[in-house]
């Protein structure tokens, strides 16, 4: 039983340091691509996140399917790509795919309402935030 343990928690650290790792490297990817798409377009506008998720989104469609349903890369690896480096580097690319499957599995509605109360609810929560923050200071 205690072999059972040890294997177990043995695999989480694994999990957990390449999630760590990818994580690290998603956020630098993030920051360092903000301050050139600033530098090239300016700052009246969010063109830094939107093209974060732009790319993260399209980098999620495609290495899910090259990562998981194409290539034979231990899984450890795609753990920290997907997982770590994209949910870093944009999460929106978490949502745009499982958006995606809700509508691939022909749950439109599903999709719907989770594309509006994921943007109403988000929106609505940083406002939350915000007024609490000024309240506090």
């Amino acid at each position: 039983m205690l072999e059972f343990w040890e294997a177990k928690l043995s695999q989480s650290l694994s999990q957990i340091v390449v999630i760590m790792f990818g994580g690290a490297f998603g956020a630098l990817a993030r920051y360092m691509l903000t301050l050139k798409v600033a530098e090239k377009f300016g700052t009246n506008y969010p063109y830094g996140t939107l093209s974060i998720n732009i790319i993260g989104s399209f980098a999620m469609g495609l290495l899910a399917i090259l990562l998981v349903e194409r290539f034979a890369l231990d899984p450890l690896l795609k753990l920290g790509i997907l997982v770590g480096f994209l949910g870093a580097f944009t999460t929106f690319s978490s949502f745009s795919i499982e958006t995606l499957s809700l509508f691939e599995q022909g749950q439109q509605l599903k999709a719907l309402g989770y594309i509006l109360s994921s943007v109403i609810f988000s929106v609505f929560a940083v406002w939350m935030g915000v007024l609490l923050g000024k309240a506090l200071s």
